[in-house]
């Protein structure tokens, strides 16, 4: 099996996807100057008015509500095996639903493209291809992302995050028709500068509150030096949240930690973050998972009760896991400590997953199903008497770049050679 030293072939690949080892990238160009943020500073806005149509692309309950937690598994997972769906895909990174009954995933690949995957097979004709103006060189860099609208059968909008061709990341809005996103329909709503070219998060989802959350890392290079993860004021290093049905090009949610500016970015929901490349909310509990990819020597899982406000602080560069990082001692009283870390004899870049909620598989339900990219290892993370257990369930050969949630709840795996495979219990 792969231990740490696969860390060392991954990472020369042109297309690793997370940082392992000191977290450079032969492709960046060091600089101290601070990364440039442009984005317009919006006002507070009020949470954004429950409906009864479409669910979240996440969770299948009413935004602003939780529902109460599924019952325990009947029966523990004893291990796990990836049937597959399909391969022959370009650089696959994301793949999940639009929440709008139609049974499509959709599979996003680094260069540029997002592709419709119904009855086993891929069609033909991209759903949106924006491959023009989408940077991919760096190992992590390319279209990360899509989030489709709460609403979005009615409205048709889609969300991406992707680093453009000077490498800076950009969230935009789309509109989308049937089985076709129009390319020219893009609507910027953030652009970020990034100082180097690894770290860039990647990531965004709706919340079940009906926000939109995007994840991004610390700027690059490695040991974050410019000091992003701990500063309030930059949005790098951290998990933001956003109304896109509020404001113009969206607005501040009104209980986000720093709403008015004062401390801290209005954009801003937790900090402390290294490379949070996939987190995910429980769709039956509303809780927050964040995998954060380390630095040298530990990976780890955090994880936030959905009851619990913003303004979270999980560490980095104080921390790198439960460990203090460069340092013999360190203080941990104002930090949230990960549910569970594991060091690089295992892997050396987490990915996060999802909490089982599909009906398939009872004896998964309520667990957490994570995987490593670098050894292709996968786990289960499950709370038994108080106590986060993890159960390595699967040994593969495949960089994992995404796991991924139908509209039923069933669970995907990509691998970046090209294939989609679902989860299901051995």
């Amino acid at each position: 099996m792969r231990y740490v030293s696969l860390c060392v072939i991954f990472c020369m690949t042109a297309l690793l996807l997370a940082s392992c080892g000191s977290g450079s990238s032969a492709s960046s160009t060091p600089t101290n100057a601070p990364p440039v943020i442009s984005a317009p500073t919006p006002q507070p806005t009020a949470a954004p008015k429950a409906t009864s149509s479409a669910p979240a692309a996440t969770n299948n309950i009413t935004p602003g509500e939780i529902a109460p937690p599924a019952t325990a598994a009947p029966a523990a997972v004893k291990s796990l095996k990836l049937q597959p769906v399909v391969t022959g895909l370009r650089a696959p990174v994301y793949a999940t639903h639009a929440g709008d009954g139609s049974g499509r995933m959709f599979v996003v690949e680094k260069q540029g493209r997002i592709m419709i995957v119904r009855d086993g097979a891929v069609d033909q004709t991209p759903f949106l291809d924006i491959s023009d103006r989408v940077g991919s060189r760096g190992s992590e860099q390319g279209l990360l992302s899509v989030a489709f609208h709460p609403n979005y059968k009615e409205n048709g909008r889609l969300f991406v995050d992707y680093t453009d061709t000077d490498g800076n990341t950009v969230i935009s809005r789309f509109q989308a028709q049937g089985d076709r996103a129009d390319p020219s329909s893009e609507t910027a709503l953030l652009h970020i500068d990034q100082p180097y070219a690894n770290h860039n998060g990647g990531l965004v989802t709706f919340g079940p509150d009906g926000y939109l959350y995007i994840g991004m890392g610390d700027g690059g290079s490695g040991g974050d030096p410019q000091g992003n993860g701990q500063n309030t004021s930059a949005l790098l290093g951290k998990l933001l949240r956003i109304n896109v049905d509020q404001g113009e090009p969206y607005g501040i949610p009104s209980d986000n930690p720093w709403a008015n500016g004062q401390g801290g970015r209005p954009e801003v929901w937790a900090y402390g973050l290294r490379n949070p490349w996939r987190y995910s909310f429980d769709r039956a509990t509303g809780d927050l998972y964040i995998a954060d990819v380390g630095q040298n020597a530990y990976e780890e899982v955090d994880m936030q009760p959905a009851n619990s406000g913003g303004g979270k602080n999980y560490g980095w560069n104080v921390m790198e896991g439960t460990h203090c990082y460069n340092a013999k001692a360190c203080d941990t009283s104002n930090f949230v400590m990960p549910i569970n870390d594991y060091s690089h004899d295992l892997g050396c870049s987490v990915t996060g997953g999802y909490v089982y909620r599909g009906a398939d598989f009872p004896q998964l339900v309520g667990t957490y199903v994570f995987g490593d990219y670098c050894s292709g290892r996968v786990w289960t993370l499950r709370q038994v008497n108080g106590e986060w257990q993890r159960n390595e369930m699967l040994d593969t050969d495949m960089q994992i770049s995404s796991f991924g949630e139908d509209e039923a709840g069933e669970l995907y795996l990509t691998d970046l050679a090209g294939g989609l495979y679902r989860v299901v219990v051995k």
